[in-house]
C-alpha cells in the first residue's frame, strides 16, 4: 500500500529533474573549457546552429508536426532569445573570467526568480511548506555562495551571470505554452535556430573567429552540444509540462553541489565544509518544495 509520501511525490520527475540538474550543472565546467580555445559568441552560434538542425533532423524522423501555433512561435522566439541568446550566451562570455562553479551558483537563484514571477504575474499560490522550501534552498546557495567569493572576482562576468539568470526566469515561464502541442523536438530544434541568429550578429560584430584546436576543447565542445543542448532541453521542457515551472526550477537549487564539485573534479576548483552544508540544506528543499502542491487561481 503506498504511502503518503509516495503519493505526492513524483517521482519520475525527480529523476529527470536529477538527471537534468547534473547535466545543466555540467554545462558550465565543458563551456569554462570552451570558452578558453574560442570566442565565446561565435562558438555559442555555431553550438545552436547545429543542435538546431540535428534536433529538426531527429523531429522529422520522429515524424514531429512542424507546423506551430502562433502561440507557440511567439513563445519559441522567446525562450531561444531568453534562454540560448541571453541566458547561455552572456554566461559563455562571463566564463572567460568568472569561474565555472560561481557561474552555476548565480545560475541556481533561477526558483526563487520564478516563484516570484510566478506570484506576481500567474498568481501562483505556493503552500507554506513549498515557500519554506524555496527560502532554505536560497539559503543553502547563498551558504555556498559565501564560499566560493574570493577577493578580484570581476563584476562585470557576475552581472552578465546575474541578467542571464533573469532572462532564463522569464524562458522558463514560457516554456509550457511553447511545448503544449507535444511537437517538442520541434520546438527545441527551432528555438535553438533563433538563438544562434541572434548571437550571430554580436558575434560578427566584436569576435575573431580563432579556436585553439585540441581534444579537450572537441570533446567539451561535442559534449555541450549533445548533452546540456539537446538532451537537458528535451527533459527541461517535459520536466515543466508534467510539474509546473515553479517546482521544476526547484531543481536549479541542485546546480551549486553538480557545479562545484564537477568544477572541483575537472578543473581543480576549491570545495569547502560550507559547500557540503550548503547542499545538505538544498537537498531538503528540493523534498519540501515537490512534497507540496502549487496551486493557481483565478
Amino acid at each position: 500500500m503506498p504511502s503518503a509520501i509516495s503519493d505526492k511525490v513524483d517521482v519520475p520527475a525527480i529523476l529527470g529533474g536529477l538527471a537534468f540538474a547534473f547535466i545543466w550543472a555540467s554545462a558550465f565546467t565543458s563551456a569554462k573549457i570552451i570558452v578558453t580555445s574560442a570566442p565565446p559568441l561565435t562558438i555559442s552560434a555555431v553550438r545552436f546552429l547545429i543542435a538546431g538542425l540535428i534536433a529538426l533532423a531527429l523531429a522529422r524522423i520522429l515524424r514531429q508536426n512542424f507546423t506551430l501555433t502562433r502561440q507557440q512561435w511567439q513563445l519559441t522566439v522567446i525562450f531561444g532569445v531568453c534562454q540560448n541568446a541571453l541566458y547561455l550566451g552572456l554566461n559563455f562570455v562571463a566564463l572567460k573570467t568568472v569561474e565555472a562553479s560561481l557561474a552555476t551558483i548565480i545560475a541556481s537563484s533561477l526558483p526563487l526568480l520564478v516563484a516570484l514571477a510566478g506570484w506576481l504575474i500567474a498568481r501562483e499560490i505556493l503552500r507554506p511548506l513549498g515557500m519554506a522550501g524555496l527560502i532554505a534552498g536560497m539559503a543553502g546557495v547563498f551558504l555556498i555562495m559565501g564560499t566560493r567569493l574570493t577577493q578580484g572576482v570581476d563584476p562585470v562576468g557576475i552581472a552578465l551571470c546575474g541578467i542571464g539568470a533573469l532572462a532564463l526566469t522569464f524562458a522558463t515561464l514560457a516554456v509550457r505554452g511553447a511545448s503544449s502541442g507535444g511537437n517538442i523536438m520541434v520546438v527545441v530544434g527551432f528555438q535553438m535556430l533563433v538563438g544562434s541568429v541572434v548571437l550571430w550578429v554580436p558575434a560578427l560584430a566584436l569576435e575573431t573567429w580563432a579556436v585553439n584546436w585540441s581534444v579537450t576543447f572537441v570533446a567539451a565542445f561535442l559534449y555541450t552540444l549533445f548533452m546540456p543542448g539537446l538532451l537537458a532541453t528535451m527533459i527541461w521542457f517535459w520536466l515543466v509540462r508534467r510539474i509546473g515551472p515553479t517546482r521544476a526550477a526547484t531543481f536549479h537549487f541542485l546546480n551549486p553541489f553538480f557545479g562545484v564539485a564537477i568544477a572541483a573534479a575537472l578543473l581543480g576548483e576549491a570545495i569547502g565544509v560550507l559547500d557540503v552544508v550548503g547542499v545538505v540544506a538544498i537537498a531538503l528543499a528540493i523534498l519540501a518544495v515537490q512534497l507540496s502542491k502549487s496551486a493557481t487561481t483565478t
